[in-house]
């Protein structure tokens, strides 16, 4: 994720900083572009909330897989009350970080939410990740690794 987050820091839903790198080094990621007064996005969070929860808090050995929230809330304060009523244990770049702007842009994002599913490069394995994990569940994991080249053992 060097091309994308590089150099960044994340925050959990706790409020502790995480250096980007060192979290997503040879994951997927999920790049999650939602907000809490949006009702399309607190449909689908708790759907990825289980899907997240499968893959790396349950899983043994955990999937090679983050998320990474983008608020497109209007106060950092929504992002947080969204992040801790309903999000899973995953990262979220900081409100205040005007590179969310450049997500959006970089990304095509016109309406939330979106799920971008990005390779470790920055590049794009599928900008449909909502419609998958609702059509196929866990299934479409394997094909998001595959498509990544991550080196690592892990089967769905």
């Amino acid at each position: 994720m060097v091309d994308v987050l590089g150099g960044r820091r994340l925050v959990t839903y706790d409020g502790t900083w995480v250096e980007a790198e060192a979290a997503l080094q040879n994951k997927v990621v999920a790049l999650y572009f939602a907000a809490g007064r949006c009702a399309p996005s607190r449909d689908f969070t708790p759907l990825l909330c289980d899907f997240y929860a499968e893959l790396v808090d349950q899983a043994r050995p955990s999937a090679p897989f983050e998320v990474v929230f983008v608020s497109a809330d209007g106060s950092a304060q929504e992002m947080l009350d969204f992040m801790r009523e309903l999000h899973g244990a995953w990262l979220a770049l900081p409100f205040h970080d005007p590179y969310r702007h450049e997500l959006r842009t970089r990304y095509h994002i016109m309406a939330i939410p979106r799920l971008v599913i990005v390779k470790p490069s920055g590049d794009v394995i599928t900008d449909k990740g909502r419609k998958q994990i609702r059509e196929r569940g866990l299934a479409c994991f394997q094909n998001w690794v595959e498509a990544a080249d991550i080196f690592q053992n892990f089967s769905g």
